[in-house]
């Protein structure tokens, strides 16, 4: 990494710190206790919204939470603020623990809509109970003490903002840089890649909502000793919505975007105040309507935000190979050669009336490479999708190693050693490519969200990188392992989804249409690469389109027509089947 970005975190941090220090206005401490609190809570949406793909407008209401309990144990029951900070993080905690089981198996605009209703529900109820002040809140909250030292509401409390909010986004930025952090980044992707590795989508998207609901209670704690007063006005929906619009604005995928987002809303907001009126000839909140505009023009021409124009003119960070010598991630029992490895017996799939798989049996034993082909729309993809979970039976079984494992979730299934690529290549296309492959190691690691936010899990991190590069190296890609993933032509990109599904140690890899949409070179060099496989022992099953390419690999062939089995044999028995010749060609001749 380069001096300017190995610098840039310790600069910062000393200056903001070190400001209160300075001979500057009390106003300008004031701006950046608020730029500071508000950047907590972007923060928090840039993991929820920027990074997993979850939509939240209802951020305020947990800003609420950690106010009006701080304000509540101080000013009624005279407790202390430390107490009132656990208590206002522990019940953000359930609240988002309730709140995110219901509200995030939604989909679509389901999700934001619920963030709104519960938003609503929550201020609607800070604004009505008696024992909460009503509208008018809490008064008189004590200002906070550390180590006998009154902080105030100024440059003492500003050392306090700032450290904490400094250590909240090196937190996630630690994160976002481990095992559990590259799984919440491939939740962006979809679930059903990240579920195909072994990791639970639903667990890291209940993870980062929690997370970003204690990023905006610990603000909630800080603003209510700010302002020395709680009402329900600041954690409305419409503070919800601009909370979100800080985080677009700065650069909704970047931890430091949340703090360039709120700065500049924040400093902008109060010129607008003052400029507004006396250029409408009217007092109103026309702030709004410039940022909707704003908004609208950010989105269209920065979609990535304004962080993206200080990005670009930084280098890309290239990760420190240091990994050398790591110890092997754990391996399993891989089994005997011609051991009976996966039975798929009489398998069904409808969808209303229509039959996709009707009744399809093939079995895979160890060492063995089993071609399923067929003309588009014979079912290959979906008795892939039914042997790996994707997809539900609705009759038939799939036995592994003797085991059941029809109907389980396929994470469970991958757990059980057997991985797998797609039709359509899934990546995380702004991981590099050693992240990418290093997401299939999941399973065989352990680090949580914790231990990556405090750095411990360094020593894990550097087995996975091992495994990563050894499996690039195997097919081939070791000198494209800290480009992009994006940036990679199709070609690569299969062989690096081979690799990730190589990462996880399977016992079974099964590959659908690998050599979909590559060139003749590509085409000879992925052969080259599975015939490898197959000789250090792998059994593989293949999905393809490409006839000559199957034909010279496969050891035996699977023949669909019309979600019907037609045939199964040798290469040979295949090509000179007429009822194959039919299928493909609508002739026997």
């Amino acid at each position: 990494m380069n001096a300017a970005r190995r610098f840039a975190f310790p600069l910062f941090a000393l200056l903001m710190l070190a400001l209160p220090a300075l001979p500057v206005p009390d106003f300008w401490i004031t701006q950046s206790n608020y730029i500071g609190l508000y950047a907590l809570v972007a923060l928090g949406l840039v993991l929820l919204t920027g990074v997993a793909n979850l939509t939240s407008f209802g951020q305020a209401a947990f800003v609420g939470i950690g106010a009006y309990t701080t304000a509540f144990l101080t000013v009624k029951l005279a407790a202390s603020p430390w107490l009132a900070l656990l208590l206002g993080v522990g019940l953000a905690i359930c609240a988002a623990l309730v709140l995110g089981a219901v509200t995030l198996r939604m989909s679509g605009h389901y999700l934001p809509l619920a963030t709104i209703a519960w938003g609503l529900a929550l201020n609607y109820t800070m604004a009505n109970m008696d024992w909460l002040g009503k509208y008018d809140g809490l008064l008189g909250v004590p200002t906070l003490h550390v180590f006998g030292t009154d902080l105030g509401t100024g440059r003492g409390l500003h050392v306090l903002i700032w450290a904490i909010a400094l250590l909240a986004a090196l937190g996630c930025t630690h994160l976002l840089d481990s095992r559990p952090g590259r799984a919440i980044r491939a939740l962006k992707s979809g679930t059903t890649m990240a579920e195909a590795m072994g990791i639970s989508t639903f667990r890291y998207k209940l993870l980062v909502f929690v997370l970003a609901a204690v990023l905006a209670a610990v603000s909630g704690w800080l603003f209510a000793h700010f302002q020395r007063t709680v009402n329900p006005t600041p954690f409305a929906l419409g503070k919800g919505i601009e909370y979100l619009f800080m985080a677009v604005l700065g650069g909704i995928g970047q931890v430091w975007g949340a703090f360039l987002g709120a700065a500049v809303v924040k400093l902008t907001e109060d010129q607008l105040q003052v400029l507004l009126p006396r250029l409408i000839g009217a007092s109103g909140n026309f702030e709004a309507i410039v940022f909707g505009v704003v908004l609208v023009v950010v989105l269209k021409y920065a979609p990535d935000g304004l962080w993206s124009f200080i990005s670009a003119r930084l280098p890309r960070p290239r990760r420190v190979r240091d990994w050398d010598g790591a110890p092997a991630l754990p391996a399993r029992d891989k089994p005997a050669q011609g051991e009976p490895l996966l039975r798929v017996e009489a398998v069904r799939k409808e969808f209303g009336g229509l039959v996709a798989v009707n009744d399809v049996s093939f079995a895979i034993d160890s060492g063995d490479i089993v071609g399923l082909i067929g003309p588009n729309g014979a079912g290959k993809s979906t008795t892939f999708n039914l042997v790996t979970g994707v997809l539900p039976l609705t009759a038939g079984q799939v036995r592994w190693r003797g085991q059941s494992i029809g109907g389980m979730a396929s994470r469970r299934i991958a757990r059980h050693g057997i991985s797998r690529t797609f039709q359509h290549v899934k990546m995380v296309a702004d991981m590099t490519v050693l992240e990418n492959v290093a997401l299939g190691g999941y399973m065989r690691s352990a680090s949580g969200a914790i231990r990556a936010m405090l750095r411990l899990d360094r020593a894990e991190e550097k087995r996975l990188f091992a495994e990563a590069e050894r499996q690039l190296a195997r097919v081939g890609l070791s000198e494209y392992m800290h480009e992009l993933a994006g940036n990679l032509a199709l070609g690569p990109q299969r062989l690096m989804e081979i690799a990730r599904a190589l990462c996880t140690d399977p016992a079974l890899l099964l590959l659908d249409e690998p050599a979909a949409g590559l060139r003749y070179k590509e085409k000879q060099a992925l052969a080259e690469v599975l015939r490898q496989l197959k000789g250090e022992g792998m059994s593989l099953l293949l999905v393809e389109h490409d006839m000559e390419f199957v034909m010279g690999l496969a050891d035996r062939i699977v023949v669909m027509e019309f979600g019907t089995k037609l045939m199964e044999g040798t290469p040979a028995q295949a090509q000179a089947s007429p009822a194959v010749r039919a299928a493909y060609l609508g002739t026997e001749h």
